[in-house]
């Protein structure tokens, strides 16, 4: 692999050989986007296994998604960016992530020849646990059950993880974004277990909310990304620190009806965080974008949206979600 890059957790990416010292571990492989309850089960048992064992637990993931490969021209709407989902499988107990490139060489790679000479091969592993979706290799081929099939013959065991649910509905990434589409994101962080969030470095605007008394940071959204427009109650997390804020979402429409902007108006802080990085957790959507007949209309309408923003988070910030 190219080299380790993080001093935490054993991160490795890129292809090649792999540390002697990371054999033998008990591996999960999938994208783990968002990382949902589902997803927690999963890797619990991972982290599980491995401490029983005395083994490394490990996470595979693949890079870029298979859907960007197949379909660049399509940005796939990602929940987590690479260093939120470090962050999330540390704290969380892995040991160990292995990010594979996914290229020609593994897009066109059979099932059977990606569990022989890369799983139980190149990383030797002890034990390997999928979701029950969890499909594979060329075409799509290889399911769990051709998995359980030839790990077990060379005395690998495989553990098949089935859909993890909540009131009928089972956890899944797809569900996740399709709320986030709807504005639900109060919805999401329950079958995330956390806020949904949205990292950068805060550019330059149009400076429309400082001439209306609410200057904000703005944000550049990331590609692919299908938030529904509107306003947000939400935390912001700036250099250890975190605040409340209310967030918007839209183009617009009472100025120039231009490009989506988000912009974040931080409660309560005076400061030039321009050119800072920062974090926006999504807490609860407060309404959809419209337009305002003046500017005078929309400073009254903010002034309301930050009181309800800010009853909202006195009421969150009471409760089990970060």
């Amino acid at each position: 692999m190219a080299g380790q890059i993080s001093t935490k957790l054993e991160v490795y990416e890129g292809g090649g050989a792999l540390p002697d010292s990371i054999k033998g571990a008990v591996l999960a492989i999938g994208n783990f986007d968002g990382l949902h309850r589902g997803h927690r089960v999963l890797l619990d048992t991972v982290v599980e296994r491995a401490r029983a064992g005395g083994r490394k637990a490990a996470v595979m993931l693949f890079e870029p998604h298979p859907r960007e490969y197949f379909h660049p021209q399509k940005p796939v709407f990602r929940l987590t960016t690479f260093e939120q989902k470090l962050a999330l499988l540390e704290s969380i107990g892995i040991d160990v992530v292995i990010q594979l490139p996914f290229d020609a060489r593994l897009a066109e790679m059979p099932a059977e020849t990606f569990v022989v000479d890369v799983l139980l091969g190149e990383l030797a592993v002890s034990h390997i646990v999928v979701g029950y979706d969890f499909f594979f290799g060329k075409g799509r081929g290889g399911s769990p059950a051709l998995l359980e099939s030839i790990a077990k013959s060379r005395g690998v065991g495989v553990t098949v993880v089935e859909p993890v649910a909540e009131g009928g509905e089972v956890f899944s990434s797809s569900a996740v974004r399709g709320k986030i589409a709807e504005g639900d994101v109060k919805g999401a962080a329950e079958d995330l277990g956390y806020f949904w969030r949205i990292s950068g470095t805060v550019v330059g605007g149009a400076k429309r909310g400082t001439g209306l008394g609410f200057p904000t940071a703005n944000l550049a959204l990331p590609r692919g990304c299908a938030l529904a427009h509107g306003i947000y109650a939400v935390h912001v997390h700036l250099a250890g620190q975190r605040f409340e804020g209310a967030a918007y979402l839209g183009t617009r429409p009472t100025f120039d009806n231009g490009l989506p902007v988000l912009e974040v108006f931080l409660f309560d802080f005076s400061g030039d965080i321009y050119g800072r990085a920062i974090e926006v957790a999504f807490v609860e959507h407060i309404r959809p974008d419209r337009a305002f007949p003046d500017g005078d209309s929309l400073k009254v309408q903010i002034a309301a949206d930050c009181a309800k923003a800010r009853q909202i988070l006195a009421a969150v910030g009471k409760g089990p979600l970060r």
